[in-house]
């Protein structure tokens, strides 16, 4: 990899930005891990189970934001500007039904969803609880993703950022003053949670609607399906990678409280580093997009390329910052003695993932502002059976957390190999907006 690329000024000036909004969440569920941890293990493990549910179906629906940002993207670099507003205002619409449906959806089932992933005793109580009060802020977190989505498309990184910082800077204010300071326990974190969330909402929801033209914001069915053509595969991509989360979090929760403790410790922060790489991926999406769409293929594969060094670069440094940090970072989150053992013996996989997940991250970020859609939904469903394979294997034989993490190495590997033959074919190169 060169030090110099003619990309290089794009894609950081893309990426700083995104860095900040993708950093933001992770980083003050980071904080909300910290204080609910140190409520007791019961609690801890039951904010472990919340957030692999609660995770796995927002990631679930990320198509909202990924799709609308490969289709604005391609039509503001073929010169369709009015399409790309109207198709921001389908994304604010199908966000919205969609995120009322879940939550919805999402309180009635919380006893079921907590029993398929393990919980019982004090930390099923604690999680159903959790997820009941976060659903209420469900519908508002869509709109987040739908708005985020479109304004990536235009180019726009800095609101986002903006709305996100400052939302969940208020989440952290809230979290420590219904804890620690009221006494609220595991309902405090989630009521700051859920209030953070609708604010946050209706920001993305007043800065869209005011940039839109006269009767850019009504519904148009036929703008919508184009939104969710690609979004449709996304959301097979997704479902069965967070189908792999959620199934590595049940069979940790199935190896006890101290093994799920730890899991949750480890995939907060890898959550964290992986939306950190994820920035790289954003410049992706919104490059290669605007440059298929203007009809520059070799600017589209030049700018991917450059993208996924440098993404493999980063992951290496989080690895050796992981390696160097294994026995001070999970102290951070929890004292009990009997989790940082759990979390010790999955530290070296968790670490040294840390390059690979780079250039999975780069390469899914490219083929989504390619829309890609099919070979992403068929690579995906493969490296989750291999996933599966490998945590039905743990479980039989008694693996332990660091089977968990074994199995999610293998995940990233399917996926590194099949994206990687992808790329270098280059049938992902299609130009044009229609």
């Amino acid at each position: 990899m060169s030090l110099c690329s003619p990309y290089d000024r794009e894609i950081f000036r893309l990426a700083i930005p995104a860095l900040g909004a993708l950093a933001a969440e992770p980083l003050f569920l980071l904080v909300d891990t910290a204080v609910v941890g140190h409520l007791g293990r019961p609690e801890l493990a039951a904010l472990g189970i919340a957030f692999t549910i609660l995770g796995g179906v927002f990631a679930i629906f990320n198509f909202l934001q990924y799709g609308t940002t490969a289709q604005v993207a391609r039509a503001g670099g073929a010169g369709e500007r009015s399409v790309a507003r109207r198709l921001g205002a389908q994304a604010v619409w199908l966000s919205l039904g969609f995120g009322v449906v879940v939550s919805v959806l999402i309180a009635a089932l919380a006893p079921n969803l907590v029993s398929l992933m393990g919980g019982e005793g004090r930390s099923a109580e604690y999680a159903v609880t959790y997820l009941r009060i976060a659903a209420i802020g469900f519908p508002a977190a869509f709109l987040a993703l739908g708005g985020q989505g479109y304004l990536r498309g235009v180019a726009d990184l800095r609101t986002p950022l903006l709305i996100l910082v400052a939302g969940n800077a208020a989440n952290v204010v809230l979290v420590l003053l219904f804890v620690p300071v009221l006494g609220w326990g595991i309902e405090g974190a989630a009521w700051s949670t859920s209030l953070s969330q609708l604010a946050m909402g209706f920001a993305f929801l007043v800065v869209i609607m005011r940039g839109l033209a006269p009767g850019e914001a009504r519904p148009r069915p036929a703008e919508a399906r184009r939104v969710l053509g690609i979004g449709k595969w996304i959301f097979v991509r997704t479902t069965a990678l967070m189908s792999s989360f959620v199934l590595a979090g049940a069979v940790a929760t199935r190896f006890g409280e101290a093994s799920i403790a730890a899991h949750q410790v480890a995939f907060q922060l890898w959550v964290f580093l992986a939306l950190v790489l994820d920035s790289l991926a954003i410049a992706g999406q919104i490059i290669v997009g605007r440059e298929l769409g203007a009809g520059r293929r070799d600017a589209a594969y030049g700018a991917g390329l450059r993208m996924i060094w440098l993404s493999v670069a980063l992951g290496g440094a989080f690895s050796l910052g992981l390696l160097a940090l294994s026995s001070a970072l999970p102290r951070v989150f929890t004292g009990d003695a009997t989790v940082l053992e759990q979390a010790s013996l999955l530290w070296p996989l968790f670490a040294l993932m840390q390059p690979l997940n780079g250039a999975v991250f780069a390469l899914d970020g490219i083929l989504i502002g390619a829309s890609d859609g099919p070979f992403l939904a068929g690579s995906m469903v493969t490296a989750f059976v291999a996933c599966a394979a490998t945590l039905a294997l743990a479980l039989a034989d008694g693996w332990g957390i660091r089977g968990v993490w074994a199995a999610l190495v293998v995940l990233i590997l399917v996926r590194l190999t099949l994206m990687t033959a992808r790329f270098r074919r280059g049938r992902w190169l299609v130009t044009g907006w229609a």
